[in-house]
């Protein structure tokens, strides 16, 4: 029976209509498959945990968890009296393998029954028991010794076999070993199953001490994540780039040459070279991520057709025959893989590799190994249908990668990644995809994590239930299950910095939605203050809603709510503020100019010059410097709280430059004051820019 069939069915059994019924208890995210409330209830003080048999070493940590959670003992072997009781039928199969099913048989699939006498959980494997802990926690109702569960029926199953995230360690900053652990904690909460951890050359390999030495992870630091994330029933997979992406290394002047481009960014596969490095990396890779599977990258890789003077970078395809310099694109593309596939089946892995090179050559599908999981991706509004529609009907197992927009936006864009991830699964759904792969990119660099995640859990929730997600309601739910103190606030919120992000890109045009690029524009040349001028509304509620935003933030964190992952939300909100602020700000430049004429007097000069424009203590350019200075630092903070000091140097840069525009700015105005004279024409307000050169005119 479908699953929406199923659920139908089972809420139509229920005594009380269930979405009434539902409506009077705590959120659940994900909705359970099935799930019939009942009228009692029962307290949590006086219960304890128990197990029906023997546990294993998987099941103690899951009861360990529910007891601090709850505040309730583990009973001792024989304890009677009102229990959480732990059932497991099968063995622990404590993560994912390939060849996964779902449905109510399944490995993942947990029952939870609520009566006042006690609370029976079942499950078939130590992560079905932990995915029902995950479903109690959020079950109670009320705060200490008014805590109590409702009585409740649950039966429940994910909707895709593998819920994953990856994220970029890469592109952007290093996270800290205890921030990778955070992001573990948080995604087991919402029954994700994979950690794909994205590398180009930030995983210590041994014999190669000039890769990247100060933005890696060590290999101790790669098996505490690993089995950490094990004892949360995540699977910590590679997602390491086999081909292209690989500038960090071969910027390293011994092994430049490896490049098809020296200096460049891909391998050359006719040099024997890197077939031995390749099985090198391979084998310690392998050794150090015991995963199933293995992410080989290889996408994006467009030096080789570069090379060869026929590649335009759009969906035209280059000809299949195509050669020069003994450059073949496509089969040395397919050389590349079937190489590192085949070095992964000697170590018993299963290949996953992005789809979008297999689209630009679709004579090479026919000979993709059987068993290699395909991941199309795409983080549009829509599903990227050239990366798509190749596959659409392809024996090939699948999984879709969607994407949390952060990589270009100064806060995540949460309309742009819901809608992405909406539309992906419907579109993939009917093509039996697998499992759904939710990517953080961290490519602007200056990109802090935590932000992303009401995104993150979207992603989660979205892969787990049938259903699709209540948008209208997402907001509320999550910040009722994530931040018990101040919940409505944190929901306002998110409201808030979402809409306020949404402002600032329709603001600036970005192709996207991209608003980070232009975060650092000059707003004083022509083409700026054109924007600022036309744009001035949006730009106006961008700074109202980043006002709002930072208010809700501030106030729920006074109430009590993790001021750990609500701080850097207040401070992006700050920063889309401060956008505003300085294109605004602009923007009234050029009305003052266009008031004063091209003749003014020189007191009005003087007067808006040395007083409204650049006075050191208040005026428009002191407020701008105050706003960058004070974010500059309120910034480093933040980095130096989830991320290594790697890159860190790079982002500050930024802000000094910015800090020092309206220091110069400052200068230059007070400067042109002190020197005008009556009856002197006005110089255009572009001119004025630190930036400006005369040719610009």
């Amino acid at each position: 029976m479908p699953i929406n069939r199923l659920v139908l069915t089972c809420l139509c059994a229920a005594a009380v209509p269930p979405m009434a019924s539902a409506a009077a208890h705590s959120p659940l995210l994900p909705q359970p498959t099935e799930i019939r409330y009942g009228s009692g209830s029962l307290p949590v003080t006086g219960l304890t945990i128990r197990f029906a048999a023997a546990p294993a070493e998987e099941d103690q940590f899951t009861a360990s968890e529910l007891s601090s959670f709850l505040g309730i003992a583990v009973a001792e072997h024989g304890q009677a009296g009102p229990a959480i009781v732990l059932k497991r039928t099968g063995p622990v199969d404590a993560l994912p393998m390939p060849g996964e099913k779902t449905g109510p048989d399944s490995r993942e699939a947990y029952s939870i029954r609520v009566t006042p006498a006690g609370v029976e959980v079942e499950g078939r494997s130590s992560a079905a028991l932990y995915y029902a802990a995950q479903t109690l926690r959020q079950l109670v109702e009320g705060t200490g010794s008014s805590a109590a569960f409702p009585e409740v029926e649950i039966r429940d199953w994910p909707s895709l076999a593998y819920r994953g995230v990856m994220m970029d360690t890469s592109h952007g900053p290093l996270p800290k070993e205890d921030e990778i652990k955070r992001q573990l904690d948080f995604l087991a909460r919402w029954k994700n199953n994979q950690y794909y951890l994205y590398s180009e050359a930030s995983v210590e390999l041994k014999g190669y001490p000039l890769l990247s030495p100060d933005a890696q992870f060590s290999q101790a630091e790669i098996r505490r994540i690993v089995a950490y994330a094990r004892q949360r029933h995540v699977d910590v997979v590679p997602c390491m780039e086999m081909y292209g992406h690989l500038h960090d290394l071969f910027r390293v002047e011994r092994y430049s040459d490896l490049a098809i481009l020296p200096h460049g960014t891909e391998f050359d596969p006719r040099k024997p070279e890197v077939a031995e490095l390749l099985a090198n990396w391979i084998g310690q890779l392998s050794d150090l991520f015991p995963s199933a599977f293995f992410h080989v990258g290889m996408d994006e890789t467009h030096e080789a057709p570069a090379l060869i003077d026929t590649f335009i970078f759009s969906e035209e395809k280059l000809a299949p025959g195509a050669v020069k310099n003994n450059i073949q694109p496509a089969a040395l593309y397919l050389q590349q893989f079937q190489l590192v596939t085949e070095l992964l089946r000697q170590h018993h892995k299963t290949p996953m590799v992005w789809d979008d090179m297999f689209s630009r050559y679709p004579e090479m599908i026919a000979k993709i190994p059987p068993g290699t999981i395909l991941c199309p991706w795409g983080y549009d509004r829509t599903v990227y249908q050239p990366y798509w529609k190749p596959f659409e009907n392809s024996p090939l197992p699948r999984f879709i990668s969607t994407g949390v927009s952060i990589w270009d936006q100064v806060s995540p864009n949460f309309d742009l990644s819901f809608d992405n991830i909406d539309s992906f699964l419907v579109a993939g759904r009917p093509h039996g995809v697998l499992g759904m792969i939710n990517t953080l990119w961290t490519d602007d660099i200056a990109v802090l994590m935590r932000p992303a995640f009401p995104g993150m859990a979207y992603g989660a929730v979205s892969a787990w239930q049938a259903n699709p997600i209540n948008r209208a309601s997402f907001f509320p739910d999550y910040a009722h299950i994530m931040y018990p103190a101040g919940a409505d606030e944190v929901a306002a919120g998110l409201t808030a910095i979402s809409r306020a992000e949404v402002s600032l890109a329709k603001a600036v045009g970005g192709q996207w939605e991209q608003t980070s690029p232009s975060y650092w524009d000059d707003p004083l040349t022509a083409a700026h203050l054109a924007r600022a001028a036309k744009e001035r509304e949006k730009f106006h509620q961008c700074r109202l809603l980043a006002e709002d935003a930072q208010e809700h933030f501030a106030r729920a964190m006074q109430e009590g709510a993790d001021a750990s992952t609500l701080s850097d939300l207040a401070l992006e909100s700050r920063m889309l503020d401060y956008a505003g602020m300085k294109n605004i700000y602009a923007a009234e430049m050029a009305d003052l100019w266009r008031d004063m004429g091209a003749h003014p007097r020189q007191a009005k000069v003087e007067y808006w010059f040395t007083t409204e424009l650049s006075s050191h203590d208040h005026s428009r350019t002191q407020d701008l410097m105050d706003a960058a200075g004070d974010l500059q630092q309120a910034f480093r903070a933040a980095w130096l709280d989830s991320y290594t000091p790697y890159r860190l140097g790079a982002v500050m840069g930024k802000w000094n430059a910015e800090f020092q525009y309206w220091w110069s700015l400052s200068r230059r105005l007070e400067e042109y004051a002190g020197n005008f004279h009556q009856g002197d024409s006005l110089c255009p307000l572009e001119t004025f820019s630190p930036a400006y050169k005369p040719h610009q005119q």
